[in-house]
């Protein structure tokens, strides 16, 4: 299975994964206090929990203190996840509440891009950096956003309403809000580049390749 859970200190999530997919379930010490309302035991905790005493979690949880102030609890989380062995991370809470949080989690996702299968939920959306080819299933009818991150080359889709056909999109000048799919899969091929693709109105997705 290889393929881990995370929970993040940003908008609590409404929509839950099945936790039984999962091998393990990690979150930030911040995210402990809604899990605890979800009824949801993490396996591992981390963060500097400058806000909340040890001595108030669970003695058979995994507690890794990061105090370290350089890096931000996700990039941290994600490297005990990494180390830990696991290269498939569900995240939840990511975003929401204060917006800076989000851009600064998508910016850590894309410094592990190369080495982890991150995919984001939240109330919303779900969304992730797209390989440079990327097959989607199940998702007709769907709003999807093609987002450069800040650029993307020679873009080719399938599947959309508003296709493109080898076309650049660039952070500051054109980005591809607000598409629609119009084919039960979607394709999406970059020659260059980086891309994350928003799925509105959330299911989990289904990645073909």
């Amino acid at each position: 299975m290889n393929k881990v859970l995370l929970f993040l200190n940003g908008e609590v999530p409404t929509i839950l994964p099945d936790t039984s997919n999962y091998e393990m379930i990690f979150c930030t010490d911040g995210a402990f206090r809604y899990l605890k309302n979800l009824n949801i035991k993490p396996d591992v905790i981390s963060g500097d929990f400058d806000s909340i005493e040890l001595k108030d979690f669970p003695t058979d949880i995994e507690i890794i203190t990061t105090p370290d102030q350089n890096d931000t609890d996700f990039v941290k989380i994600l490297t005990i996840i990494q180390e830990k062995g696991f290269t498939n991370i569900d995240v939840f809470g990511a975003s929401g509440r204060q917006q800076d949080h989000f851009l600064g989690n998508l910016n850590a996702a894309f410094r592990f891009k190369n080495e982890l299968n991150i995919v984001f939920y939240d109330n919303y959306s779900s969304y992730f950096f797209a390989e440079k080819y990327t097959e989607l299933e199940g998702y007709f009818g769907r709003t999807i956003s093609l987002i450069p991150f800040p650029e993307c080359k020679n873009i080719t889709t399938k599947g959309l309403e508003f296709p493109l056909n080898k076309e650049d999109l660039n952070l500051l000048s054109r980005i591809g809000t607000r598409n629609k799919s119009i084919d039960d899969k979607v394709t999406i091929e970059f020659e260059s580049g980086d891309l994350v693709i928003f799925i509105i109105d959330q299911e989990f997705p289904v990645l073909l390749a």
